[in-house]
């Protein structure tokens, strides 16, 4: 049930109606049934995995909040062994079970290794984080054990987040389930804005891009060097647009029910360096390594080596949590290996006290800029292509300067300024006065032509095939 889809509308507009005439308690029941509706709708095989994960947690906060010393961790313990049991069997066990064949076959020792015909359940890599951050937080004392199931496993299963986010932390969700949501009509309009952005950064946009784009990464060799370099640009914008809409929509959705999500995309492409890109892009998972993976393994302190050693292994892991497969681990490497110089360079004495003039920062500025978005773009070729044969087909491609039969220019910017028009009118505004609804504050006048817009553009340019989220496959 994809948040594009008239069945989502229908779902939503059948939720919605129950949630503002409910009282809370049969409020919270109402979401949670619906919720684990909505997330068996996908595949109701695969919604015990939810529900087992959600009874564990549930008892092991309970149990853990009077406990002390070993048993506290024990307990722990095995809220994160379940939750890590269960990613590793569904997304993980073939290809580290494949890795290590391919590592003996190597040195000489052929095997056969056991092979699971599974499918990914949508959305195990998000609620699996969400459910673990609540125990974690349960035994550090940052958060009380929640006592009443049916708002911790609302908490869990919340359907806006579900599949893909954004994940959430106990102190942003638990309390505002705990207690009567109140709806006004200024939550409804602001809503109603961010579920149209959403949208239209989907539809007009990422699935606008999507054909072109499987096109040109499904033969790479076939393919010019400008249609390569113009494939890695739109798939750019693909997964922003998919992603951030899907993040819009989830946010939009949820605060017209009187409930906030966090923000989860910030601009990231008008970042000047790769770490002001990772405080932009995907937040709430940034913000998750950062607290539970980054800061453990010791964070900032330390020499600067212990430092860099902590960046890349939180890097690395990231990129493997995206997806089961060396290039996810490639492209995190890289962004670890980017985190590294910037470090080491944010850490270079400065030795002019004069002030530079103004052109000379706005150029600094646009060249810190262009070779952050090079490093982004060639990483995303990794992300984006099945194999590391696919992707090393892209750049050799791009670099051998190859031209292309029947090339033609207008076939080549077209795309491109379809898919980028529609990001500047929403993004720009957003980065220049720092608010996401901005257009909310414009003269109505403004904002009717801006809405009018908007919609026309999601009618002319979506696909005419259905895409799904990308990131529903994580």
């Amino acid at each position: 049930m994809l948040f594009n889809t008239w069945q989502f509308a229908v779902f939503f507009v059948v939720v919605y109606s129950l949630y503002l005439i409910l009282a809370y308690r049969p409020q919270c029941w109402m979401l949670l049934v619906t919720s684990w509706f909505f997330y068996a709708s996908w595949n109701w095989k695969f919604l015990f995995l939810l529900l087992t994960s959600t009874v564990v947690d549930y008892w092991v906060g309970r149990l853990m909040e009077p406990a002390e010393g070993a048993h506290r961790r024990r307990l722990v313990t095995v809220s994160i062994v379940v939750n890590l049991t269960f990613l590793g069997i569904f997304k993980y066990f073939n290809f580290f079970v494949g890795s290590a064949a391919a590592l003996l076959h190597a040195a000489g020792l052929h095997v056969s290794p056991p092979v699971l015909q599974v499918i990914l359940p949508v959305g195990i890599s998000f609620y699996t984080f969400q459910a673990m951050a609540y125990t974690i937080d349960v035994y550090r004392g940052d958060a009380a054990a929640c006592r009443d199931f049916v708002v911790f496993a609302l908490y869990v299963a919340y359907f806006p987040h579900l599949v893909a986010g954004p994940i959430q932390r106990t102190d942003d969700l638990l309390p505002q389930l705990r207690v009567p949501r109140k709806v006004t009509w200024d939550k409804i309009g602001s809503g109603a804005v961010l579920v149209l952005i959403g949208l239209t950064r989907k539809m007009a946009v990422a699935d606008a891009c999507a054909p072109l784009v499987d096109q040109i990464f499904s033969h790479p060799k076939d393919h010019g060097s400008l249609m390569l370099l113009q494939g890695v640009f739109l798939f750019a914008l693909q997964i922003y647009g998919d992603f951030a809409g899907y993040t819009d929509i989830a946010r939009g959705v949820s605060r017209m029910m009187g409930i906030e999500l966090i923000e989860n995309f910030r601009r990231p492409y008008f970042s000047t360096n790769v770490q002001d890109f990772w405080s932009r892009w995907h937040i709430s998972l940034s913000r998750w390594l950062r607290s539970y993976l980054y800061i453990p393994l010791g964070g900032n302190r330390g020499p600067i080596w212990f430092v860099c050693r902590n960046l890349m292994l939180t890097m690395l892991l990231g990129g493997l949590w995206h997806g089961a497969s060396w290039n996810f681990v490639i492209w995190g490497g890289l962004h670890g290996i980017a985190l590294v110089i910037h470090r080491f360079w944010s850490r270079r004495p400065n030795k002019s006290s004069a002030p530079e003039a103004p052109a000379v920062r706005r150029f600094k500025a646009l060249l810190s800029w262009a070779l952050t978005m090079l490093l982004v773009g060639a990483a995303w070729v990794f992300f984006r292509a099945g194999s590391f044969s696919t992707a090393w087909a892209v750049f050799s491609g791009i670099a051998a300067c190859r031209h292309e039969v029947g090339f033609s220019l207008n076939a080549f910017l077209r795309p491109v300024l379809l898919a980028t028009l529609p990001l500047l009118f929403i993004d720009i505004p957003q980065e220049l006065s720092g608010e996401h609804e901005i257009m909310r504050r414009w003269p109505w006048v403004l904002q009717a032509v801006s809405y009018f817009g908007l919609l026309l553009a999601i009618m002319v340019l979506r696909a005419n095939v259905e895409v799904p989220f990308i990131y529903f496959r994580f």
